[in-house]
């Protein structure tokens, strides 16, 4: 009783801290399957679920479940994406900071930032990723597969390319204005530099 309690809990935290953290995250189911596998007997039929998860202020993962009931497969693969939460730096807090490519098996994926009032150009799983990782304003467009996994996981490979004014910055040992201030699109005016 005591092991599973302190299982997975990470050190320092309490159960408050820990319910606080899971309540502002957001699940979104992108896709479930039904799997068969062949036995001696016949067939043994199961659902593999695809969810995608983020707190929609620039942090979200995805994660897979399979298991013989559906509830249960939506269960373990919100489970997996919430241990899988990856960041990624948004500009304003609503667009990425620059265009992005990614690629996974056959999944291509382009991302571009877009100015305020444009919403979320995107089909499908890229729409949910975007959705929860609490981007307003971005044109994405799919040139692959259309295979869901593949599209979450190339859409992941996009984002992990984000870099911030700051980060950037840092890696150059330059100051944020040096490199905000070459911009063309009028972003450095809308103070970047202090939300980067």
């Amino acid at each position: 009783m005591a092991d599973e309690q302190g299982r997975g809990r990470g050190r320092g935290r309490g159960r408050n801290d820990r319910n606080d953290e899971q309540s502002e995250i957001v699940d979104k189911l992108v896709g479930i399957n039904r799997v068969a596998k062949t036995v001696k007997g016949g067939k043994n039929f199961g659902f593999a679920a695809l969810v995608v998860v983020g707190d929609q202020k620039g942090r979200a993962g995805f994660g897979k479940g399979k298991a013989r009931e559906v509830p249960e497969a939506i269960r373990k693969a919100t489970e997996d994406a919430k241990r899988n939460m990856v960041r990624v730096p948004l500009r304003e807090g609503r667009t990425l900071h620059h265009d992005g490519k990614g690629r996974w098996g056959a999944g291509k994926v382009i991302l571009r930032a877009a100015p305020p009032g444009t919403g979320v150009i995107a089909g499908g799983p890229m729409r949910a990723v975007m959705e929860v990782l609490g981007i307003h304003d971005v044109v994405g467009k799919s040139t692959g597969s259309s295979n869901p996994y593949n599209m979450v996981r190339a859409t992941f490979e996009a984002l992990k390319g984000q870099a911030s004014p700051r980060s950037v910055a840092s890696k150059r040992g330059l100051k944020v204005q040096d490199i905000v201030g070459r911009r063309t699109d009028g972003a450095s005016e809308t103070g970047i530099s202090e939300t980067a």
